[in-house]
C-alpha cells in the first residue's frame, strides 16, 4: 500500500509528541538534568598601589617622616564592599622595621602638611567633634564607628593589616588613609588619637 505524505507527517507527529513527553523534567524516564545552581558574585576589591614621595613631589603617597616611612616605600590599599560589609586591607614594604604605626581612613585627600587630611572618618560622627577639636570620645572613635589599620612591621619593614565594619563609606566623605607614629589609644579624652602624622595614602573609597 502506498503511503501518502500525510500518513508519514501524521506518524512524525505522533513519535515526537511522545519523545517529549518522555523528556519531560521530573518524570523517571527523563534524561534532562536538573539546572546548576546559580553562584553568587564576589565584590572585586578596588585597589589603590602607590610609591611614598616627598610632599612637594606628589599627592598620591608622601612621607612627612622619611625615617619611618622612606621615600621609595610602598602602599597598597584594597577595598572590597559585600553584603552591607566593607573590607579593608592595608600592606606596607620598605618602611622603618620593627616599628609600631598607627593606621586611619582619613576624610580629605594627602596635602603637603600632615593635618590636610583632615580628621579620621566616622560611620556616626561625634557631635561633640570640631575641625580644632577632633572626636576622642570612645562612644565614637572606636574601631567599629572608624576604620583602624593599625600594624607593626617585621624586620625587613613589611607589614599587613586589614579591618571590617559593618557599614559602607558615604560617597566621597573617606578620602585618604593616615600613618602614624604609635598604636592608636582608647581611652577617654585620648580615643583614636595615635601620635604625629609620618605619612598619608590618597585613596577613594
Amino acid at each position: 500500500m502506498r503511503t501518502s505524505p500525510l500518513t508519514i507527517g501524521l506518524a512524525l507527529t505522533a513519535i515526537l509528541a511522545t519523545g517529549c513527553a518522555q523528556e519531560e523534567p521530573g518524570t523517571n524516564g527523563g534524561s534532562a538534568a536538573s539546572e546548576p545552581p546559580v553562584a553568587q558574585p564576589t565584590a572585586s576589591p578596588s585597589v589603590t598601589a602607590s610609591i611614598f614621595m616627598l610632599p612637594a613631589e606628589g599627592v598620591g603617597a608622601v612621607t612627612y617622616d622619611e625615617t619611618a616611612v622612606p621615600e621609595g616605600a610602598t602602599s597598597d590599599v584594597q577595598v572590597r564592599v559585600q553584603d552591607g560589609q566593607t573590607h579593608v586591607q592595608f600592606t606596607g614594604t620598605s618602611l622603618e622595621a620593627d616599628r609600631e604605626f598607627g593606621a586611619h581612613v582619613h576624610t580629605r585627600p594627602c596635602g603637603e602638611r600632615p593635618e590636610d587630611a583632615g580628621p579620621h572618618y566616622q560611620n556616626e560622627p561625634d557631635p561633640a567633634a570640631t575641625e580644632d577639636e577632633p572626636s576622642s570620645d570612645p562612644a565614637y572613635a572606636n574601631p567599629e564607628n572608624e576604620v583602624w589599620l593599625d600594624f607593626t612591621t617585621d624586620e625587613g619593614g613589611s607589614a599587613q593589616s586589614t579591618a571590617t565594619v559593618d557599614w559602607e563609606f558615604r560617597d566621597g566623605e573617606a578620602r585618604s588613609l593616615v600613618l602614624h607614629e604609635q598604636h592608636t589609644m582608647t581611652g577617654h579624652g585620648e580615643a583614636g588619637t595615635a601620635g604625629d602624622r609620618l605619612a598619608c595614602v590618597t585613596v577613594e573609597f
